[in-house]
């Protein structure tokens, strides 16, 4: 299965009218997980242009439901947006020397661990979605984990740079602080309106 079936639905007829072929590629900065290249590409109509491309291994976001149906949510500074951010725990995808991407079902359990100290006995993929296609590659997937315990024995922990603060939020606050703007993560607004429509279907 590909990336673009599986955040994009069957083809369309309007796909093969709409590509863009790239015609030559340039990497200008290669960082830790991130690669920024330029491309040159030849439009439909025949003209040429170029794009700016943020290449990323992709990532994971998971909604996790405590037995008191409070959402995990963890509080961090994010330097890009200059403020702090209540967010559902993600992370990026490893990738290894070898250049192959984790499995995000993997790295979901790993992330949910490592930002909140908490295993979850049930997971559900809901689907997956891109951040930021006008120039981002990073794919996002979404999950769903219930039966959460804690992890005492052998927990993994937060990266030594990231710094987090774990909030227990009732799932009805969290969407009503969604709506209100209060929660500006855009994988979060995902989530969180994605669980209000499975709880109202729950009812």
């Amino acid at each position: 299965m590909t990336r673009e079936h599986v955040a994009g639905g069957d083809p369309h007829p309007a796909d093969e009218r709409l590509r863009e072929t790239v015609t030559a590629s340039r990497i200008v900065h290669r960082g830790h997980y991130l690669e920024v290249r330029v491309d040159d590409i030849l439009t439909p109509e025949g003209g040429h242009s170029t794009r700016d491309i943020v290449v990323h291994p992709g990532a994971v976001a998971i909604v996790a439901i405590d037995p008191d149906a409070a959402v995990l949510m963890v509080r961090q500074f994010r330097l890009a947006a200059g403020r702090t951010l209540l967010e559902i725990p993600a992370g990026t995808l490893d990738r290894s020397a070898d250049g192959d991407i984790e499995d995000p079902d993997l790295a979901a359990r790993r992330e949910l661990e490592e930002e909140t100290g908490f295993r979850a006995g049930s997971w559900r993929h809901l689907g997956a979605f891109w951040t930021a296609p006008g120039f981002a590659t990073e794919l996002m997937h979404l999950y769903l984990a219930r039966d959460l315990v804690a992890a005492h024995e052998d927990r993994l922990g937060p990266d030594a740079d990231e710094h987090l603060e774990l909030e227990h939020v009732p799932w009805q606050d969290a969407v009503t602080m969604a709506e209100r703007g209060e929660i500006a993560d855009a994988k979060s607004l995902v989530g969180l309106f994605w669980l209000a429509r499975e709880m109202e279907h729950t009812a």
